[in-house]
C-alpha cells in the first residue's frame, strides 16, 4: 500500500512541476522531485505491516537506530458507504531515526513534526574547512565584536578563495543538509551583499549581483538535486528550521537552550527572529498527531473522538501562538531591518529585475522566493484541515500562496497535500457544522488561524512598514495586500459558521465562546478593510505579484 502511495506522491510530484514550472526549468529540477521520492521510497521499501500506535514509543535518544527501517503511524481510514474515492493514510514517522543517515532529514513525524529528525549538523567536517571558515567570517558583527566580511563589504572577494567542491558523490543526509543550509546562506550573502551595503547608506536597495559563481552555484545545485529542494534558501531547509543548535544537549528545543548556527548579522534581535520560530515549531509533533486523529474520528464519524480531538488541535496551537507572541520581546521591531535584506529573494523584487544567472549549471537566469515564515507548514497544515484552503479567493494573491507552499521539503508538501484530500473526502467542516457543539469547537480552531495570521500581519506592519516603503515582502509578496488575503478568508469563515450555530443547542462555555468569536470577528474584517486602504495609499505597486 505504501509503495502505491509513493507512485501517486511522485506522480502528483512531476505534474507539479510541469504545471507550475517555467519553460526555464533545468532537468535538475525535475530530476530532485525523482531524487526525493526515491529517498522517501528507500525508507520504506522493506516495510510491510503498519505499526500500531504505541503508548510508549522507543526512544531514539536512548536506543542506537541506525539500521532499523522506520517505524510509522499509518492512520487508516473506515470504509463508509457513498463515499466518491477512499483517499489512503500517510506514513507518519513515530520514531525520528535520529542514527539514520540514510533517509531524509526532513519526515513528518509524530516527535519531530516539522522539524528535522535529528539535530542539525553544526559543523561542516573538515575537508569543506575553507568553506566553513567563510561562513565564520561572513557576519556583519563577529562574535568578538569585530566586523565581519559582510559589514567590510568584502565577502564577495573572499568567495574567490573558495573550491570547486564536488558533492556528487555525497549520499549521508544530515551532511547533504548542512550543505544545502551552508551553501544557501553562501548564495544569499553573495547575491545581496550589494544591496546591504546600499540600504545601511542610503536606506535603497539598488540592485543585487546577477550572476551566481560556479564554487557556489555548481555545489548548490547539485545538493539541492539529492535532496528535491530548490537551489536557493528555503525556511524549513535551510534560514530556520535547520538552523540551531541545543547548548545542552540533554535539555528541549526551548528558549535559553538554543543558539544559531549561521547568522547573516550577528545581532541577538536576529538570534532571537530565528530561534522563536525553531521553539514554534518545537510543538508540531504534536500538531500532526492531533491533526490526523480528527481526520480520523471524521472519517470514522465519531462525534465523541472528533470534539475531543479537534480541542486538542486547538490547545496546540494556543500554544504555537503564545509561543509566536514572545517574538516581540525577543526580536525588537526596530532591529528587524538590520538584517532583512539577506532574506530576500530574486522573483518579482527590483534588486534582481533579471533573475541570477546560475554560473556552470544553466545560462538561463533563474527567479526564485526568498525565505519567508509562510513557507512554514504548520498554518497550512490548519488550513487544510479547516478547509479553509478552498475557500480561498481565486486571485493572483492566492496563486503566489500556492507558489510559497512549493518552499518546503517534498515529504512536507506531500503530507499537507494529504491533509487537504482527506479533509475534503471526510467532510471536515460539514461535519463540524453538524453539531453546535463541534461547530463551536470547529470555529476556535479557526480562531487559532485568525490569531496566528493576525500576529503575522501585526509584525508587518510593526516590523517592516513602519521603517520601510518597500513594497515587496522577502518572499516577493506585496508588502500590504498579501497576508490581508488569507486574514479576510479566516475571518469570512468564522462570519458564516458562527451565524450558523444555534446557540440554544450549545454548552454555556461554548455559548459564551461562540458568542465573544463572531463578535470578533466581525470587527476585525471592518478594521482590516479600513488599514489595508489606508495602507494602499502610502505603498506603491500593491497589485503587483
Amino acid at each position: 500500500m505504501l509503495h502505491q502511495i509513493l507512485q501517486r506522491q511522485a506522480a502528483a510530484s512531476v505534474k507539479n512541476v510541469l504545471q507550475h514550472a517555467p519553460a526555464r526549468t533545468s532537468t535538475f529540477a525535475l530530476a530532485a522531485v525523482s531524487r526525493s521520492l526515491q529517498l522517501q521510497a528507500q525508507a520504506i521499501r522493506n516495510y510491510s505491516t503498519p505499526s500500531p500506535p504505541s503508548s510508549s514509543p522507543t526512544s531514539a535518544s536512548s536506543t542506537s537506530n541506525a539500521g532499523q527501517q522506520p517505524k510509522y503511524r499509518q492512520f487508516h481510514s473506515s470504509d463508509i458507504a457513498n463515499r466518491a474515492s477512499e483517499v489512503p493514510g500517510f506514513p507518519i514517522l513515530e520514531d525520528p531515526l535520529i542514527h539514520n543517515h540514510s533517509i531524509p532529514s526532513f519526515m513528518v513525524g509524530t516527535q519531530n513534526g516539522f522539524l528535522p529528525r535529528q539535530d542539525p549538523l553544526d559543523v561542516l567536517p573538515k575537508e569543506y574547512e575553507v568553506l566553513e571558515n567563510l561562513l565564520q567570517q561572513m557576519p556583519l558583527t563577529l562574535k568578538d565584536g569585530s566586523k565581519g566580511l559582510l559589514a567590510l563589504g568584502l565577502f564577495g572577494e573572499a568567495c574567490k578563495s573558495l573550491p570547486l567542491y564536488d558533492l556528487s558523490n555525497v549520499e549521508d543526509s544530515e551532511l547533504l543538509s548542512a550543505l544545502y543550509r551552508d551553501y544557501t546562506f553562501m548564495a544569499s550573502a553573495y547575491l545581496l551583499e550589494p544591496c546591504d551595503i546600499l540600504y545601511r547608506k542610503s536606506g535603497d536597495y539598488g540592485l543585487g549581483r546577477s550572476v551566481l559563481p560556479k564554487n557556489i552555484a555548481v555545489p548548490l545545485a547539485q545538493v539541492a538535486e539529492k535532496i528535491g529542494a530548490k537551489p536557493f534558501m528555503e525556511y524549513a531547509l535551510s534560514y530556520a528550521l535547520y538552523n540551531y543548535r541545543r547548548i545542552d544537549k540533554s535539555k528541549g528545543l526551548v528558549w535559553g537552550n538554543l543558539e544559531l548556527i549561521r547568522p547573516f548579522s550577528g545581532h541577538k534581535s536576529e538570534v532571537g527572529f530565528i530561534i522563536s520560530h525553531v521553539t514554534m515549531v518545537a510543538h508540531s509533533g504534536d500538531l500532526v498527531k492531533n491533526t490526523m486523529q480528527t481526520l480520523d474520528a471524521a472519517d470514522k464519524r465519531n462525534r465523541n473522538l472528533f470534539n475531543e480531538s479537534l480541542a486538542s488541535v486547538v490547545s496546540t496551537y494556543e500554544k504555537i501562538n503564545m509561543e509566536m507572541d514572545t517574538m516581540w520581546e525577543r526580536s525588537l521591531p526596530a532591529d528587524y531591518l538590520k538584517f532583512r535584506t539577506f532574506i530576500m529573494g530574486t522573483k518579482n523584487q527590483p534588486m534582481f529585475p533579471n533573475g541570477v544567472i546560475y554560473e556552470g549549471v544553466s545560462d538561463i537566469p533563474m527567479f526564485h522566493r526568498g525565505e519567508s515564515g509562510a513557507n512554514d507548514s504548520m498554518v497550512p497544515m490548519g488550513d487544510n484541515l479547516l478547509q479553509l484552503t478552498e475557500s480561498m479567493p481565486s486571485n493572483p494573491l492566492t496563486a503566489v500562496l500556492k507558489d510559497f507552499r512549493t518552499y518546503r521539503p517534498h515529504n512536507h508538501a506531500e503530507f499537507l497535500e494529504f491533509v487537504e484530500e482527506k479533509a475534503r473526502q471526510t467532510q471536515v467542516r460539514h461535519f463540524a457544522e453538524q453539531d453546535p457543539n463541534s461547530a463551536a469547537i470547529y470555529l476556535a480552531a479557526v480562531d487559532q488561524i485568525r490569531n496566528f495570521r493576525n500576529r503575522h500581519w501585526n509584525f508587518t506592519k510593526e516590523y517592516i512598514i513602519k521603517y520601510s516603503k518597500h513594497p515587496v515582502a522577502t518572499g516577493g509578496s506585496p508588502i500590504v495586500t498579501w497576508l490581508p488575503n488569507q486574514l479576510a478568508t479566516v475571518l469570512k469563515t468564522m462570519q458564516e459558521v458562527g451565524s450558523k450555530i444555534d446557540a440554544s443547542q450549545l454548552l454555556p462555555e461554548n455559548k459564551s465562546l461562540v458568542d465573544t468569536l463572531t463578535r470578533r470577528a466581525d470587527a476585525q474584517a471592518r478594521i482590516l478593510d479600513r488599514e489595508v486602504a489606508t495602507l494602499r495609499t502610502e505603498i506603491k505597486d500593491q497589485d503587483r505579484v
